[in-house]
């Protein structure tokens, strides 16, 4: 009598193969997923980059006296600047303050007001810009005076002259996942402010 049906070690040896199977797929499926989010992750973070550097040198690119005459800059450290520019076309020049506060970069917005006008810091509308900042010991800002060539110079040293800043430099380094790879995305620009032009 011939039996065609398997032995319990056929059976076990082909459950183990096919959980070794499901195992490595399932593995893939996960690392496949997970590098999909990197991607994504990475997107969000340039795009969110992008934009705040873009909006930045807008802001400062327009800064002007304060609206009852202070100079254009009123404070420019590594890691806040503050400035006076027309951000919402009206006919007011408000108060921009761009600072760090943790891993966040806001920009708080002050508008003049009373009779006679003043900036009010109790009236600061403070939104973040930028989340996952890794600048927390670098700078973020940099100034340049007149002398700036645009390849070779260097920023100007601390503390800075506010009377001798004719351009300012912008970088970012986000990093959502400080512990995950990739490096943090680097961003940087660089922008004179047209009303402090000496040449």
């Amino acid at each position: 009598m011939n039996n065609q049906g398997m032995t319990l070690v056929e059976v076990l040896v082909t459950m183990g193969i096919f959980l070794l199977l499901i195992v490595a797929v399932v593995a893939l499926m996960i690392w496949g997923n997970h590098g999909k989010d990197v991607v994504w992750e990475q997107l969000s973070t340039q795009n969110e980059g992008r934009k705040v550097v873009q909006d930045f040198v807008n802001d400062l690119r327009r800064a002007n006296a304060s609206s009852i005459g202070a100079y254009p800059i009123e404070l420019a450290q590594s890691q806040q600047i503050i400035f006076y520019s027309n951000v919402d076309s009206d006919n007011w020049h408000e108060r921009v303050r761009y600072f760090l506060q943790g891993t966040t970069l806001k920009r708080g917005v002050i508008k003049p007001s009373g009779n006679p006008l003043t900036y009010n810091p109790a009236t600061e509308v403070a939104l973040d810009v930028a989340h996952d900042m890794a600048n927390a010991t670098s700078s973020i800002f940099y100034y340049y005076d007149q002398n700036y060539s645009g390849v070779s110079s260097s920023p100007m040293a601390y503390p800075i002259n506010i009377s001798a800043i004719r351009m300012v430099g912008i970088k970012l380094m986000l990093e959502e996942k400080p512990n995950v790879a990739p490096a943090p995305f680097n961003i940087e620009a660089k922008t004179e402010i047209r009303n402090l032009k000496s040449n």
